[in-house]
């Protein structure tokens, strides 16, 4: 059994979604890490017992066949994979009368905690799907003396949550008035914005109980005026990791901030994306016989066994990802699925959507 990706889980859980029992009929178990996979199998082997007490014979037949086929599953496991183990079971037919009895097995890209049996219409899902949601946010700035925004690094996407202007005149005076009563206005003008933009990070970020840390970008002097200017309240200080020299205040200044902070970010999601995707492109320029992007290639370095990473776009065709993720999975190849969310992912959905980084040239 392979882990699932993040995007794997997300397209299972759709499918899982889209089913659903005539009556309580449907199977849910699912056994936490490190839990002994010979107990639920015993407690499952139990509960066929207390299935033979339902009414209806169909609903009963249904949980008894489902229940069976779990059973039979797990006694063909030693142990309890790494991050457990999630089953679902039943008879999915849309014909009254037919049996269509399917088994679904979920090794989650995360640990589970929970241990639970269920007989319902519905699978329960909720478990996994808490692993979906986006564990850590980052807290974005950008700003010089005239504008500010601010957003959110939330996965791979990057969200504007505030534009703010200071008002602050250029450097060309109004008429009459002196170098130094100018130069007193224009400093007074420039704390006023400083405050303000503190202010509204107080208001978005104080209480953002996801927040792991915020990356502060501008121009040299600007940015570390605010930040040693004590404006921001000591619980978002500390929660500074970078301030990077940029030089735009605007929505692509966000996307200039993410980029220069790789480093910093280096296990986010959206760098580990682009980080891929460059190695991909790269090699496919330098070494073109190392890097494949159409289908028919891909399959065939797959049959070989000479695929080190499958590439696979979210927006690529779902039945032939499908085919090719299990070829990858039979060859021991590494399968990573890419958003379009970023300009890489959306330059490599544009290409092909799939794609391929061979261990070794084949013929």
């Amino acid at each position: 059994m392979v882990k699932l990706t993040k995007d794997e889980l997300e397209e299972k859980l759709k499918d899982l979604e889209s089913h659903k029992g005539r009556h309580t009929e449907f199977i849910t178990v699912y056994i936490a890490a490190g839990y002994d996979v010979n107990s639920v199998q015993r407690q499952l082997e139990a509960e066929k017992s207390t299935a033979k007490n339902i009414k209806s014979t169909t609903t009963r037949n249904n949980v008894i066949d489902a229940l069976e086929k779990i059973v039979r599953y797990l006694k063909g496991m030693k142990k309890t994979p790494e991050n457990g183990l999630a089953l679902f079971c039943g008879n999915v037919s849309k014909v009254e009368g037919q049996a269509d009895l399917r088994i679904w097995d979920i090794e989650p890209p995360q640990p589970l905690k929970t241990r639970l049996y269920r007989c319902d219409k519905d699978f329960v899902l909720e478990p996994l799907r808490v692993m979906l949601e986006v564990s850590e946010i980052f807290g974005l700035l950008v700003m010089d003396r005239k504008e500010a925004t601010i957003g959110i690094l939330e996965g791979k996407r990057i969200e504007v949550l505030q534009k703010m202007t200071s008002g602050v005149p250029s450097k060309i005076r109004a008429g009459g008035q002196s170098s130094q009563r100018f130069h007193r206005v224009t400093e007074g003008l420039t704390k006023e914005f400083y405050k303000r933009i503190a202010e509204e990070m107080k208001k978005i970020f104080f209480e953002m109980p996801k927040l792991k840390g915020i990356l502060v970008g501008g121009p040299i002097p600007t940015k570390d005026e605010f930040l040693e200017g004590e404006y921001m309240a000591t619980k978002l200080m500390q929660k500074v990791i970078g301030r990077i020299d940029i030089g735009d205040a605007d929505e692509s200044g966000l996307k200039e901030l993410v980029e220069k902070s790789r480093d910093i970010l280096a296990d986010q999601e959206i760098v580990y994306e682009k980080n891929l995707l460059e190695r991909f492109f790269e090699t496919l320029g330098e070494k073109p016989e190392l890097a494949y992007y159409k289908e028919k290639d891909v399959r065939k370095a797959l049959q070989y066994g000479a695929v080190e990473t499958l590439i696979i776009s979210k927006k690529y065709d779902k039945k032939l990802a499908k085919e090719l993720m299990e070829m990858a999975e039979n060859t021991g190849a590494k399968v990573e699925i890419v958003s379009i969310e970023t300009t890489e992912g959306e330059q490599f959905n544009n290409l092909s959507g799939i794609g391929a980084i061979l261990r070794y040239k084949i013929q």
